[in-house]
This record gives C-alpha cells, sequence and structure tokens, in this order.
C-alpha cells in the first residue's frame, strides 16, 4: 500500500530540508570566523613589546642608581644620573641625532656577534676631564677633545662600562669597550633602517649638565629580554660579582656594639633602696663573663679590657663554636 502526500506536507519537508542546510552553513561560517588567520606586519618584526620595555627599564634604572653611586665616590663631587627615555628608533635617526663635535664609543656585546654604542656628550665629558685634573668642572664651549683627555676620559668610560655589566650580567649579556668611533664609522656599523634601542640618561655634576647615550641593536636585545621576561617572577642569583661588591659595601657599616651584664633577676626591694654611695651585690661570680651585644643582638661572652686608648671587649666565647679567645674593640 503506497503512501501518497498532499502538496501541504511537502512543502513542509522542504522547509525543514533548507532550515537545516542553513543551520549547517551557519555553524561552518562561525568555526571558519573563529579559526580566521590574522593579517602580520613585517614591518614590526623585532619589535620589542611593552612588557619588554618594562624590564628594560627596570635593569636601567638600576644602572642608573648604582653609576651615580659609583663616580660620584670616584670623582668626589655631586654626581646626578637620571633615566629619561628609552625608545626603538632606526638606526638612521640615532645617528642624526648625535651632538657634533661628538664622543662615541663602540662596545662589544658578548655572547653575540654584535656591537652597540655608547655617546658621551661632549659638554658633560670636558667637565669631567676638568674635575679629574683637579679643577671644579666648569662648561666651556664643545671642541674636540686633545689625546690626553681622551686617554683621562676612557677611565671614565670603563666605570660606566663596569656598572653596565653589572646591571646585565643577571641576563647574559656581557660588554666590552672595542674603540672610539668616526662619525664615517659609526654610519657603516649597522643599515639604515635596523631597528635598534636607544637609552638616554640625563647626567649632572655641579656646573655641567649632559646627556649619556646608549645604542644597542634590538634583535640582540630581544633574545635576552625574552629571557627576562620569562624569569621575571623567579629568585634570581646574584652574581658573584655583586656579592663581591656587597659584602666590600657592608664592610664601611657601622654598628652599635655594648659590653653588659648578662640578663639576672633581682628583687624590687633592692633596687629601691638603691643610694649613691651604697654598694649592689649582683647575683654573678665573680669569674662570670660580660655580654657582648652588636646592633642590639646577643654575640658572645667577653671581659672588658683595654686596647690603646680604647675600651675593648676580649671574646671569650661564640654560641654554637669553641673558637679561640678574639679581641673586639669598642669605641
Amino acid at each position: 500500500m503506497k503512501k501518497q502526500l498532499e502538496q501541504d506536507s511537502i512543502d513542509a519537508l522542504f522547509a525543514a530540508a533548507k532550515a537545516g542546510m542553513l543551520g549547517e552553513v551557519g555553524e561552518v561560517q562561525e568555526v571558519e570566523e573563529e579559526t580566521s588567520p590574522e593579517l602580520y606586519n613585517f614591518s614590526r618584526a623585532g619589535q620589542i613589546s611593552n612588557e619588554q620595555m618594562r624590564a628594560i627599564s627596570t635593569v636601567n634604572n638600576l644602572f642608573a642608581r648604582n653609576l651615580m653611586r659609583k663616580l660620584a665616590a670616584w670623582l668626589r663631587t655631586e654626581f646626578d644620573v637620571r633615566l629619561v627615555a628609552g625608545e626603538q628608533l632606526p638606526f638612521v635617526d640615532f645617528v642624526e641625532r648625535l651632538s657634533k663635535p661628538m664622543y662615541v664609543c663602540s662596545m662589544g656585546l658578548a655572547p653575540f656577534d654584535a656591537l652597540g654604542l655608547m655617546e658621551i656628550d661632549i659638554a658633560l665629558a670636558l667637565p669631567m676631564v676638568d674635575i679629574l685634573l683637579g679643577g671644579t668642572g666648569h662648561p666651556t664651549e664643545p671642541r674636540e677633545l686633545t689625546d690626553i683627555e681622551e686617554a683621562i676620559l676612557l677611565s671614565v668610560v670603563q666605570k660606566i662600562l663596569q656598572e653596565l655589566n653589572l646591571a646585565w650580567q643577571p641576563v647574559g649579556l656581557q660588554m666590552e669597550l672595542e674603540r672610539r668611533e668616526t662619525e664615517d664609522q659609526i654610519e657603516r656599523m649597522m643599515t639604515p633602517m635596523e631597528r635598534t634601542l636607544c637609552v638616554s640618561f640625563e647626567v649632572r655634576v655641579p656646573k655641567a649638565l649632559g646627556m649619556l647615550n646608549l645604542c644597542f641593536p634590538a634583535s640582540v636585545l630581544n633574545a635576552i629580554l625574552r629571557r627576562m621576561v620569562a624569569e621575571g617572577g623567579r629568585q634570581r642569583r646574584r652574581s658573584s660579582e655583586a656579592k663581591s661588591r656587597m659584602r666590600e659595601l657592608m664592610e664601611d657599616a657601622k654598628v652599635g656594639a655594648v659590653l653588659q651584664f648578662p640578663p639576672m633577676r633581682m628583687r624590687a626591694r633592692e633596687l629601691a633602696t638603691l643610694v649613691p654611695g651604697s654598694i649592689l651585690r649582683l647575683p654573678l661570680g665573680k669569674n662570670s663573663d660580660a655580654e657582648l651585644r652588636i646592633g642590639g643582638l646577643a654575640f658572645g661572652g667577653a671581659h672588658p679590657v683595654r686596647t690603646g686608648e680604647h675600651r675593648g671587649a676580649q671574646l671569650v666565647e661564640l654560641p654554637g663554636t669553641n673558637s679561640e679567645q678574639v679581641e673586639v674593640t669598642v669605641q
């Protein structure tokens, strides 16, 4: 027995089939939209991200603080260093910004086969040379450095490189001075449109103000900065050079020291009846050691002694050790 469909039923079946096909097409389009490729801008290749720029600023701020302390103590004068800018530029733009006459040195960037540049403003270089020669650092008209002045300024460059290496060493970048570069040599060091990271510091001595500019190939820094950002949350080990420097700085620190009776218990009425000239009997044997406290913390037992024109403490024991007697001067 054959079943015959009326025209209304046939139209309904076709409508349902059509709706199903449209639903499948819609699902396919939605999937295609979710997986559609994004356009890539090749002009942004080698671009340093905002997160990496923040990491760079942290390193450069550390460098600025350390350099300020280092050169202020070395030059024995006021010396201020501040990070003022960090930006990506084509190399040709960096070259156009160089002041004339110029003092620019090239730096080898290890472990990469690449070079960076350091520019010291002549308006800053001449006063620093004057200070090193015993002057006051009075600013003069910009001019080329003499051979003697250049040799003197080289010692400043070496100090700057030491602080740069301390700041960048935890991320594996080591810089080494190559030579002073002329303008023609600088222009041939990189292609004009090669991306570079340019970092500028404002340096102030008592009577002069100038800029210290650094230029690094962005392609070199990208490899290092990826590691820096990846390890940003990890606790980094201090390098042996940083530990040595920290130990050297701590050796000049001063702490309070006192030689006192060890803790004891006494009756309150014995203290309340004290008058000038009275004798207070202490619950200590005559051979009991005094307690040496340094920075408020117990350091060990000691005897009061005299060493030259000063009072001293002769240690007889240290907590947890069997060390021999040590004499400490307590001024």
